[in-house]
């Protein structure tokens, strides 16, 4: 399989998915003193999907299963759409936990990347989590590989996080400098830029790698890409704009844009870049929590934006219907969610159909 490895790829996010991966809420540490919002956040935001689209959701418990059905049927969820699976996990935040799907059209067989997951090098508690990925590997029968770092003499699991890099699904990647090549929260000891290139190029099938510099204050995960920058077309791309000179986040993300725009596609053009306003600082018990427009999830039939009951949301809004107009956009207050360092990428990992 490891030779024949590039004949598979990662398909963008606005690629046809069979199904939608999500964990239902269970860890109230995440959410100190605001736990009990958080289980109707994610109904909605599961609703929203069911309608069109299967949803496999994990529960810890069965009682946490009942729960869940229950919660889901209150929000009016369409349950028909819904494989429950017993599966533990530490947090719900599947989009780095979960697996990364690839597929090989030509013969139409699908194959899933079982990166070591450690919790952002932050968190003690991923036990569970990095478990998760031999399970719905089972459950799916198809293949699973073990990144390996390229090169090496002895076996080394790679540690990756699915909100580390976005992918154009032709041969573009986005990540950040801040995130992979900081001894911060150092994910790969000794990891080079040459040793991520290398690794994106042999299982994820790119060949042209931008690198941004930092992602934004209030990140737990020390610089993750889905809260800054996003592909939403093969040659498009939404990036993180802050106008506010006395912010913290305007000197880095005015770089960002700077060195996107000097940047060109696998194919050596130029992208066209929207740029989407930051929404005005969000504190929750006296701490910044890192939100953004650009923790949005794509689906078959819709695009779900957070937001965060801010001045900016209508704006965004407005920007997000205009270039998807084959989707429908729904908003979805996020300004509870948040407060567990995370919004609806995070917690959501699609996979697609062959």
């Amino acid at each position: 399989m490891s030779k024949r490895i590039n004949e598979f790829r990662m398909p963008a996010e606005w690629e046809p998915q069979k199904s939608v991966w999500i964990s239902w809420p269970h860890n109230k540490n995440d959410w100190p003193g605001m736990f009990e919002k958080i289980p109707n956040v994610v109904g909605k935001i599961i609703k929203y999907l069911a309608n069109h689209q299967r949803i496999d959701l994990l529960v810890n418990t069965y009682k946490s299963m009942d729960e869940a059905r229950k919660q889901l049927k209150r929000t009016g969820c369409k349950l028909s759409n819904i494989k429950f699976h017993k599966i533990k996990t530490d947090r719900l935040w599947l989009r780095d936990s979960g697996p990364i799907f690839l597929i090989n059209k030509k013969t139409r067989k699908k194959i899933m990347l079982n990166f070591k997951f450690t919790a952002w090098s932050k968190y003690k508690n991923f036990r569970n989590d990095n478990k998760i990925n031999y399970q719905i590997g089972k459950y799916l029968n198809i293949k699973s590989i073990l990144p390996k770092k390229i090169n090496s003499k002895k076996f080394e699991k790679i540690v990756m996080e699915g909100g580390a890099f976005d992918t154009n699904g032709s041969g573009s990647i986005l990540l950040t400098k801040e995130c992979l090549l900081s001894t911060k929260q150092e994910r790969n000891k000794g990891f080079k830029k040459s040793d991520y290139e290398s690794l994106f190029s042999k299982y994820l099938n790119t060949k042209n790698f931008i690198w941004l510099n930092k992602g934004i204050v209030g990140d737990d995960t020390h610089g993750h890409i889905d809260d800054i920058a996003r592909f939403v077309s093969k040659t498009t791309i939404m990036i993180a704009d802050e106008n506010n000179k006395s912010d913290k986040n305007y000197k880095s993300l005015k770089e960002n844009i700077k060195i996107l725009r000097k940047s060109y596609d696998e194919n050596g053009k130029k992208f066209k870049i929207i740029k989407i306003p930051m929404p005005s600082p969000i504190f929750i018990q006296k701490t910044r929590v890192p939100a953004s427009y650009l923790n949005f999830f794509i689906s078959n039939k819709t695009v779900l934006v957070p937001i965060f009951n801010v001045k900016e949301d209508k704006k965004v809004l407005r920007i997000f219907r205009r270039f998807f107009t084959k989707r429908k956009v729904i908003a979805v207050d996020c300004s509870d969610l948040i407060w567990g360092f995370g919004a609806i990428h995070c917690m959501t990992q699609q996979e697609p159909i062959i």
